[in-house]
Order: structure tokens, then C-alpha cells, then sequence
């Protein structure tokens, strides 16, 4: 049985492409089939993956707007098990575009249905935004992942992200629970993050993942080489965040 979680925040800069990636790149390594499905115009997902995105000739955009065959926007990835279905900037107009089509919330939904028994995972890089897009993304989930930054702002905003979640839920998709709240960037010394992670886990209680993705220096680099921490560094704290939280994914699925 597949498994569609959307990693959203509307807030940027929190490690929602870093954290989907990497966790992909995780439960790869743990055996898992993973699809990967970059709903972000920055298209950071992608490149984090090493796909050149100059040279995509089918990405979400064209399955969106052109109705392009969803097969055709698949590439691999470095990683055995680990595809990705990439994005372009173009995604950015795709939103006024949809505005016209019919059954506009439910396009990335039908968009996977052919292949989401192809995976055990797929994971949705949503952009940092509650637009279309993101409502596609969350129509189309099971549930949803939500990375917050231990950082002085971090509770800002997840109250509209809350609202959103609960309004597509009673309107849109009756099966999106939240899977957990990942807490990210996270340095053990600064009494700062540890109010934050203090504020998230009393507010959200088992909600909040036990995993906790730490700053890391070889995370942040990964990207630059078009690769997962795991290839890049697999000894490093970033590698074994991630796998520890792919492990407790796998645990709470089963």
C-alpha cells in the first residue's frame, strides 16, 4: 500500500526540501520505493537529486498544464528505488493557469493515481505558500509532514498552515492526518532552540517526531553536489537524522 505524505510549511527557509530529500533518500536505503514529487517552481528538490534541470523535457508543469502522461515525467536518481517527478520555474504561472480547469484541487491527485501503487512512499515538496499548488499537494496526501525551524519565529504561521490542513480536510480530503512536526536546524547549545523544541512538544505532544534533525554542516553542502547527505557523507549527523527519522516513519506505518 502507498503512502503520499506532503512536506509543507508556508513559512520558508525551514528544511522542507532538505528534509525531503534526505528522508527520501533514507527510506530508499532502507529498501522503500520512493517517489519523489517536486511541487516547488524553485525546482531545489531536483537538482538536491542531481536531475539538470535544463535538460527536462517533462516535468510536473507539462503533467499539470499539458496533461503530459505522468510515466514520461519520472527520472531516476543515484539512489536504487528513489525516482522523482522534477518541476520547472514555469510552475510559478501554473497556478493562474489552473484557476480555468475543472475539479482544479483534485489535479495532482488524479495526476498520481497511475502510478502511486508503483511506491511504497511518495513524498510532495510543497513550495513555501498555501497556494494551489499546495492545496493540490494536500488533496492529494495521506498526511502531512510539517518541518519547523528551531528558531525564534518558528510557531509563526503554523497556525494558518493548521487551518488550512483542517479546512482541506472537512472540504477536500477526509483521510489527511498529520504525520508529524519534524523539528529542524536544531543545536543542542543554544537555550533558544531547546525553548522552541520545549514550546512544540508541549503544544503538539506525540505529534512531534522523536527524531530531530540537527545542524549539520555536510547537510547544507550535499545539495551543491546534487546529491542526499547519505551519499555525500554517510557518517555525518545529517545522514543519521534522517535515517533514524525514515526508521520511525516505517515504524508509525506499519
Amino acid at each position: 500500500m502507498s503512502k503520499i505524505i506532503a512536506i509543507a510549511n508556508q513559512k520558508g527557509g525551514v528544511g522542507k526540501t532538505t528534509t525531503t530529500i534526505n528522508l527520501a533518500a533514507s527510506l530508499a536505503t532502507l529498501e522503500k520505493t520512493v517517489l519523489v514529487v517536486d511541487a516547488d517552481p524553485q525546482a531545489n528538490a531536483s537538482s538536491g537529486l542531481g536531475v539538470d534541470i535544463t535538460e527536462v523535457e517533462c516535468s510536473i508543469y507539462e503533467c499539470i498544464i499539458d496533461k503530459a502522461d505522468v510515466r514520461d515525467a519520472i527520472y531516476t536518481t543515484d539512489i536504487d528505488g528513489l525516482d522523482i517527478i522534477p518541476s520547472h520555474i514555469d510552475l510559478v504561472g501554473a497556478e493562474i493557469e489552473m484557476l480555468n480547469l475543472e475539479n482544479r484541487e483534485n489535479i495532482l491527485k488524479k495526476l498520481l493515481e497511475p502510478v502511486a501503487q508503483d511506491y511504497d512512499y511518495i513524498l510532495i515538496d510543497c513550495s513555501p505558500s498555501l497556494g494551489l499548488i499546495t492545496v493540490n499537494a494536500l488533496t492529494a496526501a495521506d498526511s502531512v509532514i510539517i518541518p519547523v525551524q528551531c528558531e525564534y519565529f518558528a510557531l509563526e504561521g503554523i497556525s494558518k498552515l493548521l487551518n488550512t490542513i483542517k479546512i482541506i480536510k472537512n472540504k477536500l480530503n477526509a483521510r489527511l492526518e498529520i504525520e508529524g512536526f519534524l523539528l529542524t536546524m536544531y543545536d543542542s547549545r543554544l537555550r533558544l532552540a531547546n525553548q522552541i523544541y520545549d514550546e512544540v512538544k508541549r503544544h503538539f505532544q506525540e505529534l512531534v517526531f522523536k527524531t530531530v534533525i540537527q545542524r549539520n554542516v555536510k547537510l547544507s553542502e550535499s545539495p551543491s553536489h546534487g546529491l542526499p547527505v547519505i551519499l555525500y557523507d554517510a557518517d555525518s549527523t545529517g545522514a543519521k537524522n534522517h535515517l533514524a527519522l525514515a526508521r520511525e516513519i516505517i515504524l508509525r506505518n506499519k
